[in-house]
């Protein structure tokens, strides 16, 4: 087996935990026409026909904006906005009609290709539309009558959870229907975020033009909350990316635990965000009420109370207050209500690129909910920030809860050089690292 073959399979094996946790779960991808006009586009819809293989339930949500205009120019017909929303007269739906239809029957075409030697080969997916987006007239705002435009009503999630259940990936359009059997243009942002609230989906993926959100200084920020999106939202000067970020904030907002942002010009952006440990793109978690931060002076006294009962069982070692008011930058600490309720540090060792995860701790009141897992997926983003490879602990009775988060029991001599001077052979302390 050559080094290429050698490396395939060491990647499918280690995309094997993300697999597992995405069987099962209800996706909504939300792409704009600029994505499905793009040449890359093909390669999307192969990704996308993986994950069905994968057991993953899809909803493809797509826009149609620059089709529109397109044919809107061909039709002569003049574009009328008002706040950046279309006026959708009788001229204008023709167009939205147009140009919706033929896109839809593209993207059915894509994924129902099964050419020998494709990645498409013997996929066999069923792709369902239909009437599953009930809408409404926006109506007249400010003396403005909209006319055909609309927005999101009902979201028919009994017909689209039977469609997923049967295995077949579920395609909807930037229009809607009334009872009273009128069409109205919605927008793509308006559909995806009222499916994915509506469907209680696990995530909602989008699609942008650059490789995800970005910070005031252009770089790409990997991981972040809600909070963080809002505060981009003024700055954003484009309004198509304003709109993605506003269904992304109401998505988060409304119980949608995991958002992504990726690049569509990226041919492997979608499985490197889902199947590997570093993503491709910009991961937004939702808010929680709790807030996670590093730890100042004020907060010495309320993690002396939370290690005390730990050193006392022996389970950590015990530290003086001196030593932990040098020491509490190094500290992490989730408080609910200014009242700390776990906490963790993470000690650099530099010179070996390795970082040493200590004193995680939680408050036996709240010790569900995933509160030690934040913890360390904070240390974690720290210890690459500051270029460190991999970090480890030292455990005596936490050994199968760190196997879960991916660390590796190891020898003591795997210690950095000054943490080994310091081991305590007495305690016969376990040592677990995990490469990052």
């Amino acid at each position: 087996m050559n080094s290429n073959d050698k490396n395939n399979v060491k990647w499918f094996r280690n995309a094997a935990p993300y697999i597992n946790a995405h069987r099962g779960k209800t996706v909504v991808l939300m792409f704009g026409g600029e994505a499905v006009a793009h040449p890359n586009f093909a390669n999307i819809i192969h990704d996308i026909a993986l994950l069905r293989s994968l057991g993953v339930k899809l909803v493809l949500v797509h826009g149609a904006r620059p089709q529109i205009e397109e044919r809107m120019k061909l039709q002569k017909v003049e574009p009328l906005m008002e706040d950046n929303i279309r006026i959708t007269d009788a001229g204008t739906l023709s167009a939205v009609k147009d140009a919706t239809g033929s896109l839809r029957l593209d993207i059915e075409a894509l994924l129902t290709m099964g050419l020998v030697n494709s990645p498409m080969h013997g996929s066999q997916i069923r792709v369902s539309t239909g009437n599953f987006v009930i809408a409404k007239p926006i109506g007249v705002k400010k003396g403005v009558d909209f006319k055909y435009t609309g927005t999101v009503r009902r979201i028919d999630t009994v017909g689209i959870n039977t469609q997923l259940d049967f295995g077949s990936i579920v395609l909807l359009s930037p229009v809607g229907y009334s009872s009273t059997g009128e069409v109205f243009n919605l927008s793509l942002e308006d559909v995806a975020t009222q499916t994915v609230i509506s469907l209680k989906a696990d995530k909602l993926i989008t699609f942008t033009d650059t490789d995800g959100l970005m910070n005031e200084h252009g770089e790409l920020i990997k991981s972040c909350g809600v909070s963080t999106v809002k505060s981009l939202l003024d700055a954003a000067g484009d309004p198509v990316k304003q709109l993605l970020m506003r269904a992304i904030i109401q998505s988060s907002e409304n119980g949608v635990e995991r958002c992504h942002c990726l690049n569509y010009q990226s041919d492997s952006a979608l499985l490197q965000e889902l199947f590997t440990r570093d993503g491709a793109g910009t991961l937004i978690a939702k808010d929680y009420q709790e807030q996670i931060s590093t730890a100042t002076i004020d907060d010495v006294g309320g993690i002396l109370e939370l290690l005390a009962p730990l050193e006392a069982e022996g389970v950590l070692v015990k530290r003086s207050r001196e030593l932990l008011e040098v020491e509490i930058e190094r500290f992490t600490v989730i408080k609910k209500e200014d009242v700390i309720i776990a906490c963790a540090a993470l000690y650099p060792y530099p010179r070996e690129n390795s970082g040493e995860v200590a004193c995680v701790a939680i408050h036996p009141d709240y010790r569900k909910g995933n509160r030690g897992v934040r913890l360390i997926n904070t240390l974690e983003n720290l210890a690459k920030e500051k270029k460190l490879s991999s970090i480890f602990v030292l455990t005596t009775v936490s050994a199968h809860w760190f196997l879960e988060q991916g660390f590796i029991e190891q020898s003591v001599d795997s210690l950095p050089e000054d943490k080994k001077k310091m081991y305590n052979f007495q305690r016969k302390s376990k040592v677990f690292v995990k490469e990052i």
